[in-house]
């Protein structure tokens, strides 16, 4: 029932909420004169923070239109190469001519970034593809939210994941460079390790994993302890719920995003609550930019999307209980994973010092499970004083990760 009542708590705040949204309109209009008091000032504040917490948030768009390159302005196009119910593949194409006055002289390999399938949607990573843009032909997936796929269309789980990674390597052709974001570590690699086997030519050149729980045992957060306590059937009866009306994927059984929301928020109340408090005040203090910062943060992080109930327990199974990829006991579709397999595809390994959901470890052990990578084509990286989200986005990413990237896709495109 927490699904329905959910939904019942947000329509039953319409009311609330378009009061408040009157009260905003009517102090933030410049025809009141009242409206730059203290008090005017004060209540459209209230409004607008009651409204903006309370409020519905969609699908993030990519508002990647155009990157910079050496000064110049390139236009970017989202394409859809490749979908299904579960995933659509999208290319970020670059203008060819726009590219030839940057003066941009070699067009880097292509790259698949596999963003995250545990809440939030790919547009997260937007600074992550942005950086990439400057460099490469860019790919990325985008993953479907739960409770908009009819039950029709069948089921999604963690070897379903693996069968889209590899199908989507086939459709990018050639070998391209793979990037792995937090979760989608373990299904990556056990990707590379079935094309590998059978020496598939659209078996990547080079996998980097970011921030990712390869093997949860070593350093564990308390998003591990929390799977260790916890028995698999407490997952399966308190964090599965049935997707009401009027959602296409109704009667669908789901992880619902706003439970995993909650649980990231939870992990970091105190900065949450004070990062709403300085909207307030910027609000009451009209600091523009103070509070388009705050809505471009919260805009993203708060839009959310459901997973399917296979895919969130086997993955609570596989990855954080049982460690089968590291232990080497992961079977898929009736064959053996096996890490030994890989021999000619590099791997890069980037950890975040203060990582409190990924610890440090997790990600580069991935270096011991693939022993049979040449040392010349493994390169481990930790990043001095970046969390989770400092792996993949902001400042420490674009001035000291993503140059490390470059050049290591660089220095490995040449076993393609």
């Amino acid at each position: 029932m927490l699904y329905s009542m959910h939904e019942y708590a947000y329509y039953a705040a319409s009311p609330l909420r378009a009061m408040a949204q009157l009260t905003r309109d009517f102090w933030g209009s410049k025809l009141n004169p009242a409206a730059d008091t203290a008090v005017g000032r004060t209540l459209y504040a209230s409004a607008e923070l009651f409204s903006n917490v309370t409020r519905r948030y969609g699908k993030p768009e990519w508002n990647l239109d155009s990157i910079e390159i050496n000064g110049h302005p390139v236009r970017v196009s989202v394409i859809e190469d490749w979908d299904s119910p579960w995933c659509r593949l999208l290319r970020f194409q670059r203008d060819p001519s726009d590219l030839r006055r940057a003066k941009k002289k070699t067009v880097g390999p292509a790259v698949l970034i596999v963003a995250p399938l545990s809440g939030h949607y790919a547009s997260l990573l937007r600074g992550t593809v942005q950086e990439f843009l400057l460099d490469h032909d860019v790919y990325i997936t985008d993953w479907a939210n739960a409770r908009q796929v009819p039950v029709l269309e069948g089921r999604f789980d963690f070897y379903s994941y693996i069968d889209h990674i590899m199908e989507m390597l086939k459709v990018i052709g050639a070998r391209c460079h793979v990037v792995a974001v937090c979760q989608p570590g373990p299904p990556v690699l056990a990707a590379a390790c079935l094309m590998a086997e059978d020496n598939n030519p659209h078996r990547p050149a080079s996998m980097t994993f970011m921030g990712s729980p390869i093997d949860a045992r070593f350093n564990p957060t308390v998003t591990n302890n929390l799977a260790q306590e916890k028995p698999f059937t407490w997952f399966r009866s308190n964090m599965i719920h049935t997707v009401p009306p009027p959602y296409p994927g109704v009667g669908r059984r789901v992880y619902p995003g706003f439970v995993q929301l909650y649980s990231f928020m939870s992990m970091n109340e105190a900065r949450h609550t004070d990062a709403h408090w300085e909207y307030f005040n910027s609000l009451v203090a009209n600091d523009g930019d103070g509070t388009q910062k705050h809505l471009e943060f919260y805009d993203e992080y708060l839009s959310v999307l459901d997973l399917t109930e296979e895919f969130y327990l086997q993955t609570i199974n596989l990855v954080f209980q049982t460690f089968a990829l590291p232990k080497g006991e992961l079977v898929h579709r009736g064959r053996k994973v096996d890490c030994t397999a890989i021999t000619d595809i590099a791997l890069m390994t980037v950890e975040g010092e203060k990582d409190d959901i990924s610890g440090v470890g997790q990600t580069q052990a991935a270096h011991g499970m693939c022993p049979n990578i040449p040392d010349g084509m493994k390169e481990l990286y930790v990043q001095k004083g970046a969390g989770h989200y400092g792996v993949f986005n902001g400042r420490r990413f674009r001035e000291d990760i993503y140059p490390r990237i470059r050049d290591f896709i660089a220095q490995n495109d040449r076993v393609a």
